[in-house]
């Protein structure tokens, strides 16, 4: 069981380097990993001009199942944890939005802009 949780973990590890390397190639600057805070996670924080994105990583067998494991729990603890983030920030940015970066073995990533609305007041 010990084997499975820490092959688990390296996995999404290796997911979200992954997916920081793909943002960064289209001009996105990573501004924080495993962001955590108010009982949330975030697992990027990236800028790209004006626009502030908080991205869900999903890793998956297939990029669908990746696509459909963001749940709506998920989304509240991202919403907490987005809502900790910009209460740090000197001022807030032009947009904001939740993106979901999903990866599969075989698969090009799929990065899908504006995946939920964020209730961030």
């Amino acid at each position: 069981m010990r084997d499975r949780k820490a092959a688990t973990y390296l996995f999404g590890m290796e997911a979200e380097w992954l997916a920081s390397v793909f943002l960064r190639l289209k001009g996105y600057r990573i501004l924080a990993q495993r962001f955590s805070a108010a009982g949330g996670e975030i697992d990027l924080v990236a800028v790209r001009g004006g626009t502030l994105v908080f991205v869900e990583v999903k890793a998956r067998r297939s990029l669908d199942a990746a696509r459909t494991a963001i749940t709506p729990q998920k989304l509240t603890r991202i919403e907490r944890a987005a809502r900790a983030y910009l209460s740090r920030l000197d001022h807030l940015p032009q947009t904001i939005r939740l993106d979901g970066l999903y990866l599969a073995p075989g698969c090009f990533p799929r990065h899908e802009t504006a995946i939920a609305e964020l209730r961030l007041m």
